[in-house]
């Protein structure tokens, strides 16, 4: 069964940490990209009917709702067995919750990240913690009760005691779904860029050490499995029946398509990505070119690398693997269930290690 990832790279700001082909971009831009959107899904040949839809970014939530029904009434399926929009916390309304169900979305997606003020607005976020709880029940009341909240472990100034006031927060609202990412470090984004340089700036002196984040992530494995929350992802956590049915396609290499700029799309076979750019892929469908500017045979390997992220692990033949299985098993970072192969938890917290080895 297969999915449709649909791109949105637009922002109100640009957060500190984020590492993503997206931000603050010109209005004009942003009118163009939707009418971009609608002839690129338009001029698609569906090989099949599609299960899932997810609308990521950016910030898709900022789509007019007139806008989001026109797009996703291109899509073939619906009603889909689920579909996501990813929200930005503050303007969720009763009028834009029923514009988004009516529209065929089943399932948000909020980018909490944290329910600490402090936290927050070092990283450029304007929500609160009452506010993200007012619009859940705007949700819960408008018949959008699936959800899912980001948390993030490593913000600057963050502590035990600050990443425990929000974990409170998520055992108060009892969401659905929870994803909590240990903190991103590379030059793609901010945050990032000035932790790699040894600066000061956006907090970056004050981001908790490699061990602190890796002791938040545990405390949240721990305090979420005791709520009936299960980990079933790495990073990604539900209650029974709940996981996001979208994101389990990436990790079992089941087919889906993408559509906009930095889309990746994935057939069985083979990979494509269309360009990173919003600009540059406007002007693409504008000429009435195709937005594509990759494409390539997929990875062995990618078995390891995807499918060791799940917390049930992967069964196939790992045979011409077998030293490497054995390391990690001898350095107690995999182990063997009946015929599944699958990190340990402690092989959570070293999986790039695991997973550099087989790619």
């Amino acid at each position: 069964m297969a999915g449709v990832y649909i791109s949105y790279p637009f922002c109100a700001q640009k957060c500190t940490y984020c590492n993503f082909a997206s931000g603050v971009l010109p209005l004009d831009l942003e009118k163009r990209y939707l009418e971009a959107l609608k002839l690129e899904l338009r001029g698609t040949d569906w090989p099949w009917v599609p299960e899932t839809v997810y609308l990521g970014g950016g910030t898709p939530s900022r789509i007019d709702p007139a806008d989001l029904a026109e797009i996703l009434a291109v899509i073939p399926g619906k009603p889909w067995a689920e579909a996501t929009i990813e929200a930005a916390p503050g303007g969720i309304s009763p009028e834009l919750a029923q514009a988004w169900r009516n529209a065929g979305i089943s399932r948000v997606s909020l980018g909490v990240q944290s329910f600490v003020t402090r936290e927050l607005a070092r990283t450029g976020r304007k929500h609160t913690a009452e506010i993200v709880a007012a619009e859940i029940e705007v949700l819960r009341a408008g018949g959008l009760d699936n959800f899912n909240i980001d948390l993030i472990a490593g913000l600057p100034g963050q502590t035990e005691a600050s990443w425990n006031a929000s974990l409170d927060w998520v055992e108060r609202l009892e969401p659905p779904h929870l994803s909590v990412y240990m903190l991103e470090v590379d030059a793609d984004s901010r945050l990032g860029a000035e932790i790699l340089a040894f600066g000061k700036r956006y907090g970056a002196s004050d981001v908790p050490s490699d061990d602190a984040i890796a002791g938040f992530y545990e405390i949240a494995v721990e305090r979420l499995a005791a709520s009936g929350v299960r980990r079933y992802e790495i990073s990604n956590f539900a209650r029974p029946a709940l996981e996001s049915r979208h994101n389990l396609k990436y990790w079992r290499r089941e087919p889906y398509f993408g559509f906009g700029s930095d889309a990746h799309s994935f057939d069985g076979a083979t990979r494509w990505q269309n360009v990173e750019s919003a600009a540059e892929y406007v002007g693409c469908l504008e000429q009435h070119g195709s937005p594509v500017a990759a494409c390539t045979a997929t990875d062995p390997a990618e078995t390891f690398f995807l499918g060791l992220r799940l917390e049930e692990g992967i069964e196939a033949d790992w045979s011409s693997y077998q030293e490497g299985v054995e390391r990690f098993q001898q350095e107690g970072l995999l182990e063997i269930k009946g015929s599944r192969l699958r990190l340990t938890p402690r092989g959570v917290l070293l999986s790039n290690e695991v997973f550099a080895h087989f790619v």
